[in-house]
């Protein structure tokens, strides 16, 4: 006998109460459990089905909605719930607001379990579209295919997308017309690069055979202008590789980085491959606040270049430098939250475990003719020692901006043994952020949160906190 499937049941009239984590909605099913609903918004009223059935809850999705939200709007991509990204663009940006503060504010609350002071409004991005600076796409020779098209029973003879994957389907790609995020030209790129390969049979990648000629695209814009594109291919083919680079250098003559690899192993990550490039030069420059930093392929950069001014803007007003002040800045990056407050600092000193990011921290420092700016290598936890401290001196104030794991146990003991008189925490992921203050609430009392947007139409929000010392 095969396995029982999971019976699906409906609700109906369910009462769609809250926006909770990853981007889905709450509501409370007639026994009590709460169901998890993708695309519905609070104040929403729908039967729901449930998909599947956990010991503590379900996953459902809303088959008729009888009575709208008025936090509704009409989304604007073509591609919405269909893509994995935006899930909030039918939400009015207030509301989408509303609902990142709560959850920043939850997360201290519960998790961190500490006294807050009163929170700084939510910084809102003033573009709420086309704010992304960079863009990855997958290419795929079996593309998704939508619920229209496999009713029609029509076979297609091409499956070729360029596109995002289907949340779930590491496969499965969702080919994409027009996508809100980045601004021109970075659809038609992609259309381009579509159009051409299809009318000159190049192969688009097979993830289950391994096989085919494109791979991914990532295509990196500036507020300067410039524009880089690069293209991963998974076949080594030569003639057509320069088939397609040179066709893009003559279609986008204004390509500032135009460059390749090839890569042949099973996943696509480019950390720990050779880049070529094609035309122009490896970097593009971004500038903020008259400091030029070159990204390349492989840099680590904010992703909303306008809203990254903000957030910067915000950890130096909290850091609330004098001049006088040796600054420590932990999980550093390319270095651009450390050469943003060097102006305001005597020192600052970086450090950051991947040895790229401290080579284009240093270049930018020189670029920039920032001679107060230090940047070393190392793993945090290892790297920031008693010894460290010893050789670079006594920080005053301390920021850190660490990845969506927050800080290394040691990491936050070692802050703790050196006690600096400040700490700015910048974080993309509160509930982490909210462990960590946690740990830190005996030796310093928090003083200032601001949470900031950088994604809209996501659920992500970043968080900027000052600690003082009690």
């Amino acid at each position: 006998m095969g396995k029982r499937r999971t019976e699906k049941i409906v609700f109906e009239n369910v009462q769609i109460l809250d926006a909770g984590a990853k981007g889905v909605s709450v509501a409370k099913a007639p026994d009590g459990k709460v169901i998890f609903i993708p695309n519905v918004v609070p104040g929403d009223v729908a039967d729901i089905q449930t998909m599947k059935k956990r010991k503590a809850f379900y996953e459902g999705k809303a088959i008729k909605i009888h009575q709208f939200s008025e936090h509704r709007v009409e989304p604007i991509c073509e591609h919405f719930g269909v893509c994995g990204g935006c899930k909030w663009q039918n939400m009015k940006y207030s509301q989408q607001l509303h609902y990142k503060h709560n959850e920043v504010y939850n997360n201290l609350k519960r998790i961190g379990k500490i006294d807050l002071p009163e929170f700084e409004p939510i910084l809102g991005s003033e573009k709420q579209f086309f704010y992304r600076n960079k863009m990855e796409f997958g290419f795929s020779s079996s593309r998704w295919m939508t619920q229209e098209e496999v009713d029609s029973g029509v076979e297609l003879d091409n499956k070729n997308a360029v596109g995002f994957h289907i949340p779930r389907m590491w496969d499965k790609i969702l080919d994409i017309n027009k996508c809100h995020l980045q601004e021109d030209p970075s659809n038609d790129i992609r259309n381009e690069i579509r159009r051409f390969a299809n009318e000159n049979n190049l192969s688009f990648y097979n993830p289950r055979t391994n096989e085919g000629l494109l791979r991914t695209l990532m295509i990196r814009t500036a507020s300067t202008g410039e524009l880089m594109i690069l293209i991963q291919f998974f076949d080594r083919n030569k003639s057509e590789i320069e088939l397609i680079m040179n066709f893009l250098a003559e279609r986008f003559p204004n390509v500032t980085s135009l460059q390749y690899v090839v890569n042949q192993k099973l996943n696509d990550t480019i950390y720990d491959q050779d880049i070529i490039t094609f035309k122009g030069r490896n970097y593009i420059l971004e500038e903020m606040e008259g400091l030029q930093f070159s990204i390349n392929a492989k840099s680590f950069y904010q992703t909303n270049s306008d809203q990254a001014y903000e957030l910067y803007s915000i950890t130096r007003e909290f850091a609330g430098l004098t001049g006088e002040e040796l600054v420590y800045d932990l999980y550093t990056g390319t270095g651009t939250i450390a050469q943003f407050v060097s102006k305001k600092a005597k020192k600052v000193i970086g450090v950051e475990a991947v040895p790229e990011a401290i080579a284009d921290a240093k270049e930018n420092a020189k670029r920039n003719n920032i001679s107060n700016c230090d940047f070393f290598v190392g793993d945090m936890k290892n790297v920031f020692n008693d010894d460290f401290i010893k050789t670079h001196g006594h920080p005053d104030v301390i920021i850190t901006d660490p990845p969506r794991d927050g800080m290394h146990k040691d990491v936050v003991e070692q802050i703790l043994k050196i006690a600096p008189e400040k700490v700015v925490y910048v974080s993309c992921n509160s509930a982490t952020q909210a462990r960590d203050l946690a740990l830190m609430d005996e030796m310093y009392k928090v003083t200032r949160v601001r949470p900031v947007d950088m994604f809209p139409q996501t659920h992500h929000v970043e968080n900027v906190v000052l600690l003082e010392k009690r």
